[in-house]
């Protein structure tokens, strides 16, 4: 069963949700009050649980997530709306904001005992499983069968590194199906609230080789399970823009 490790870390980490009702942005929230319920709290089974919650920084409500070696992200669902302008359909630039109180000082992206960030945002893409091969399209349809959800085929995920330059890009070190792209690296900016814009179908692109597919769903979070460390991150609103 090791081998199904990183499908089913994927499986919970997407929902795969396509509400056709409008999702708040954090911003239009009021800090201290419960998660709505369109936005889904992803754990992985067996690690501890991330700590999420809305706080008010810089006079915003904004995602808050504590991370004391657990690991955890939450699901941004793309209503109808949001859909429209994804990748596969519209505009493919994502936009968002982030805040890391420290990075980890331990991690490598590129080791499975260290694949840890202080900070990350996953995009999901629905690829078709006829262009996959023969063992990732089994390792898919098991795991569909066993977890009775539908998987994501791809995905890119943008990290806050300690080591790798700006820029830099490796796959995970779980599978080849998820790519890791860091974005900001280092303690230049910890503590300061950076803007990120990313082409994420231009990302998927020079990712996979060929052009991307619809958005499926956005997970943002981060993780220390593997390094032990503490960590906490604040997002922004996040949102597809044409």
């Amino acid at each position: 069963m090791k081998f199904l490790l990183p499908i089913l870390a994927l499986i919970a980490l997407s929902t795969l949700t396509r509400s056709a009702e409008v999702t708040p942005l954090f911003s239009s929230l009021t800090a201290g009050q419960a998660l709505p319920k369109e936005f889904h709290v992803i754990n992985l089974p067996k690690i501890a649980q991330n700590s999420f919650s809305l706080a008010t920084d810089d006079g915003k409500t904004v995602l808050r997530v504590d991370s004391d070696n657990s690991a955890g992200s939450i699901d941004i669902p793309l209503t109808a709306s949001r859909l429209d302008n994804a990748p596969g359909a519209g505009s493919t630039v994502l936009e968002w904001r982030w805040k890391v109180s420290r990075v980890l000082e331990k991690a490598d992206m590129e080791d499975k005992s260290g694949d840890d960030h202080a900070a990350r945002v996953y995009v999901f893409f629905d690829v078709p499983l006829k262009s996959l091969s023969f063992v990732e399209r089994s390792k898919l349809q098991l795991a569909r069968m066993l977890m009775g959800a539908e998987v994501p085929t791809a995905a890119l995920c943008y990290v806050w590194d300690n080591r790798h330059r700006i820029g830099y890009t490796a796959w995970s070190p779980y599978t080849h199906r998820l790519r890791k792209i860091v974005l900001q690296s280092g303690p230049a900016h910890v503590a300061q609230w950076m803007t990120e814009t990313r082409d994420v179908a231009a990302d998927f692109r020079d990712a996979f080789g060929f052009d991307a597919p619809a958005v499926t769903s956005v997970a943002v979070g981060n993780d220390t399970d593997n390094t032990d460390e503490r960590v906490t991150t604040w997002f922004g609103d996040i949102s597809f823009r044409k």
